[in-house]
């Protein structure tokens, strides 16, 4: 009979073996952050994300054996991502910034394969099946509490989970197990002190004091999960950043200075899906987007949501030439909520040219919110 440390340490060897860069044990207790979380979502500071404060929702996330109701142990395991810098810019023609985590395969569907190979080396090993559960930011988990109780790391300022030997640069999961093991040694100590330059960087001022963000005003959510128009306020902020967002993690010392070098990783992918070049991607048609981004993380914004996002990021590049495809994209773009984004990127541009396609939308185009931001526009551009 196999001992259950033995089988601990075997699974740890054959995780790393898989690439994961951590893992550790915890059990399956009401997580200590909870608290914090409810009062997050009274606060309304998960924006229009309504499915984090559903009932059922909320309740599995105070109780992990709501998920799963046999389990005994909690696996959380780390998985590197690319860093930002492994893919610099090109510099003849404006480009877009996209997340390093979403540079290749969507880790939704690569990382549940690489744990159920996993589970499958360990019922080999042991010669009977296991019963458990794989999750990859697929259910309602407080897993960076988890995580950091399996002994994975601290939650620092920027809300990201940190090891000092990895940084913040990798992804979550977990496997709910029906084994019992002895939980490792939690993270008890956050070693941000009185850095705060993650807190200072951030463009849109979203990192709160607690540790959480204000989700509404982060770039991240604006360019994903955000399926509506983004305010006004924030767009220029945004900069070039067409999905997701690096800034807080590009800018911590614990990932500039400290951590080791990680290994290369499954999600490395394509680099040039790292600065995509804006002008021809707001050319793209939904087949073309589809064929594109099948595999990438990107489908999840959603043709619509990445090229409203590209819009933003060519208003905001101060380039003069980029004004004729936002002029193109104004006058046969089908979707109003890219044209409307490229109407404002018109606007904040401006110029003869921008104003003359402008003022010609303003004569033909028949959805009020469009309207709306190309009268806005005008507003903006002198006339001669």
């Amino acid at each position: 009979m196999i001992c259950q440390s033995s089988l601990k340490d075997f699974i740890k060897a054959e995780a790393q073996n898989l690439g994961f860069v951590r893992i550790g044990f915890t059990h399956p207790h009401p997580p200590e952050s909870f608290p914090i979380y409810q009062r997050w979502l009274e606060a309304n500071h998960h924006a229009e994300m309504a499915y984090l404060a559903r009932a059922d929702a909320v309740e599995q996330r105070a109780d992990p054996h709501r998920l799963f109701p046999p389990v005994k142990t909690i696996a959380c395991l780390a998985f590197p991502y690319p860093r930002p810098e492994d893919a610099p810019p090109a510099e003849d023609q404006p480009t877009g910034r996209v997340a390093a985590y979403a540079w290749g395969a969507d880790y939704h569907h690569l990382l549940p394969d690489v744990l159920r190979r996993l589970i499958s080396r360990v019922e080999n090993f042991i010669a009977q099946p296991i019963r458990h559960k794989i999750f990859t930011d697929s259910a309602p988990i407080l897993e960076r509490d988890l995580a950091r109780r399996a002994g994975l790391g601290w939650i620092g300022k920027n809300s990201c989970l940190i090891h000092p030997q990895h940084g913040s640069y990798f992804l979550l999961a977990e496997v709910f197990l029906d084994l019992e093991f002895e939980a490792d040694t939690p993270f008890e100590t956050a070693h941000c002190g009185t850095c705060r330059r993650c807190i200072d960087a951030c463009p849109t001022g979203c990192i709160l004091p607690n540790r959480t963000l204000d989700a509404g005003r982060c770039i991240s959510y604006l360019t994903i999960e955000n399926k509506a128009a983004i305010s006004l306020e924030l767009r220029s902020l945004g900069g070039d950043w067409v999905f997701g967002c690096d800034i807080c993690q590009q800018v911590c010392p614990w990932n500039l200075r400290f951590a080791n070098a990680l290994p290369v990783s499954a999600l490395g992918g394509q680099k040039e899906h790292a600065h995509p070049i804006l002008t021809a991607e707001l050319r793209l048609t939904p087949q073309q987007f589809r064929e594109k981004f099948s595999h990438s993380p990107i489908t999840r914004a959603k043709r619509r949501g990445y090229l409203r996002n590209i819009a933003v990021a060519l208003g905001n590049s101060n380039s003069p030439p980029v004004v004729a495809p936002l002029c193109a994209c104004l006058k046969h773009e089908e979707d109003p909520l890219v044209r409307a984004h490229a109407a404002w990127a018109l606007g904040k541009l401006g110029g003869a040219s921008a104003r003359a396609t402008l003022e010609q939308a303003s004569q033909t185009e028949t959805q009020p919110a469009v309207q709306q931001e190309i009268h806005r526009a005008l507003q903006s551009i002198p006339a001669d």
